[in-house]
C-alpha cells in the first residue's frame, strides 16, 4: 500500500498511509494532511489514488507544488518521488509490484478526432462465457451424484465485460472496451477521470480539471460513483455511453 513519509529539513515527522481516494493537504485543520506553516495554503493540494496508482494536484495554491524539484500542476507519482511544500517534503513510497500496475494502466484516451480505436465486434466474446459455463457445470463421465438433496450455494455471477460507446465528437459511434482494472479518459490539462474495474463493478472518479464528470445530467463530486448499464457520461465535452457487453 503507498504512503508518504513527511519530513522537514531531513528530519521525519510523521507516516501517511494512502487509505483514502483522496487526500487532502492543507494548512487548514480540515485536511488529511495539515502542515501549519505559512507558506502551505489552506487547501494547498490532493492526492488521488486509484488501486495501485496515486495522482498529485496542486489546488492553485499560493507558492506551488514541487516534485522533484520541479513545479507541478498534475503529476502521476511514481515510487521514490518527493513532494515539496515550502520546507516541508513529503515522499512516496509504493512497495506495490510495478508491473502488475503497469499492465493495469491505460495512458489517458485523449477525446479527439481519431484518438478512438475503431469498434471491435460485439458477438464474438459474448459467447465465450457461456461456453465455460456449460464445460463447469458438466459431470465428469462416470461420476455419481453422492452428495445429499440440500441444494448447493448458487455460483458467482460471472463479470460482465464494460465497455463505452462515444455519443458526439467526430468519433460517435466508436466503442472502446473496458479490459483493463483502470481506464484514463479525458483531456490532460482540462479535465481528466477514470474508470476502474472492481468485483462490485465499474466506477468513475474524479482525477484533474475544475469541472467534474457528469453522469445522466448529474453533476459528480469528488467520491467514486458506481456505473450502471447504459448509463450517459460526459467528460471533456464529451458525451459517451457506458453499458455492459
Amino acid at each position: 500500500m503507498a504512503k508518504l513519509i513527511l519530513s522537514m529539513d531531513g528530519l521525519v515527522l510523521k507516516e501517511i498511509t494512502l487509505t483514502k481516494e483522496r487526500t487532502t493537504i492543507g494548512r487548514k485543520p480540515h485536511n488529511d494532511i495539515q502542515i501549519d506553516n505559512l507558506a502551505v495554503s489552506g487547501e494547498h493540494a490532493v492526492i488521488v489514488t486509484i488501486l495501485n496508482d496515486s495522482f498529485l494536484e496542486d489546488l492553485g495554491s499560493t507558492n506551488g507544488t514541487l516534485v522533484n524539484g520541479q513545479p507541478i500542476k498534475k503529476h502521476f507519482l511514481q515510487p521514490n518521488d518527493v513532494i515539496e511544500l515550502g520546507k516541508y517534503k513529503l515522499k512516496y513510497i509504493n512497495e506495490a509490484p510495478k508491473a502488475a500496475a503497469a499492465a493495469d494502466f491505460e495512458k489517458t484516451m485523449v477525446l479527439r478526432p481519431g484518438a478512438m480505436p475503431p469498434a471491435r465486434p460485439a458477438a464474438a466474446p459474448a459467447a465465450a462465457p457461456a461456453a465455460t459455463a456449460t464445460a463447469a457445470m458438466a459431470p465428469a463421465a462416470g461420476a455419481t451424484a453422492a452428495m445429499p438433496a440440500a441444494a448447493p450455494p448458487p455460483p458467482p455471477t460471472p463479470a460482465r465485460q464494460g465497455a463505452i460507446q462515444l455519443l458526439s465528437g467526430a468519433n460517435v459511434g466508436k466503442e472502446l472496451l473496458l479490459t483493463k482494472a483502470l481506464t484514463t479518459l479525458g483531456k490532460p490539462g482540462v479535465q481528466v477521470a477514470v474508470i476502474t474495474r472492481r468485483p462490485q463493478g465499474y466506477f468513475i472518479t474524479h482525477v484533474e480539471g475544475a469541472s467534474f464528470p457528469i453522469v445522466n445530467g448529474k453533476t459528480l463530486d469528488a467520491q467514486a460513483h458506481p456505473l450502471n448499464d447504459h448509463d450517459v457520461v460526459e467528460i471533456a465535452g464529451t458525451k459517451m455511453e457506458f453499458f455492459y457487453k
